[in-house]
């Protein structure tokens, strides 16, 4: 397979561990979102939305949008499941993570931020203040949906949410979110690096990434 990538994209962040959780081999295709390579023609016959991540499957088949692509790792790869069995917990850990590929994610992506300064003239601190203002609204209601004293965020192992955290987290401190308010997110990130399936997902493990 390959997964269409970019170091410091959070929705590959995902992608990524999932992918090593699950021990399946992929080959990595960076993406250079910075320098617009999503935009580009090529790009676009691979996802029409111009994003990524994108998996590509060993018949050529390609998948978009982080969440779909991760139902699919876990329909064919159930071992270790990203969600529990039972559908109360299966769906308090979807509604959990939902908190940032729906609430945070989407109000924190380049194209927005990009907009928002091109397009609509915000300057870079307006732009910060507006992702830091979503990223708390988001991790409020998450640290609130969690459990408070388990090592992941609903049991004794990864699951989707945590996944999700991580996430999100890796924005949270590129742009400096105060995170003194979140103490049970930064235990459940924390535990969640010490795995070496998340450390490998992370964006300083990537082969395109570059020096901050």
């Amino acid at each position: 397979m390959k997964l269409y990538s970019y170091w410091r994209s959070t929705t590959s962040v995902r992608v990524r561990i999932a992918l090593n959780l699950k021990g399946v081999d992929y080959t990595y295709v960076a993406v250079n979102l910075l320098a617009g390579e999503q935009g580009g023609d090529a790009f676009a016959a691979v996802n029409p939305s111009r994003g990524v991540p994108a998996l590509e499957l060993d018949d050529g088949t390609i998948l978009t949008q982080s969440v779909a692509i991760l139902e699919y790792i876990d329909e064919v790869y159930p071992d270790p499941p990203l969600l529990p069995a039972d559908p109360v917990a299966r769906a308090q850990v979807r509604g959990a993570a939902a908190c940032v590929a729906l609430d945070i994610h989407p109000l924190n992506n380049l194209r927005i931020l990009n907009y928002l300064k091109d397009t609509m003239g915000q300057s870079q601190d307006d732009t910060v203040a507006w992702m830091r203002h979503w990223m708390t609204n988001g991790f409020t209601a998450m640290q609130k949906l969690v459990k408070p004293d388990t090592p992941f965020c609903f049991g004794d192992r990864l699951d989707l949410a945590d996944i999700s955290l991580v996430s999100q987290m890796v924005n949270a401190r590129r742009f400096d979110l105060d995170l003194s308010p979140f103490p049970r997110l930064v235990e459940i990130d924390t535990a969640c690096r010490q795995i070496d399936a998340v450390h490998r997902g992370l964006p300083e493990s990537q082969p395109d990434a570059t020096p901050l």
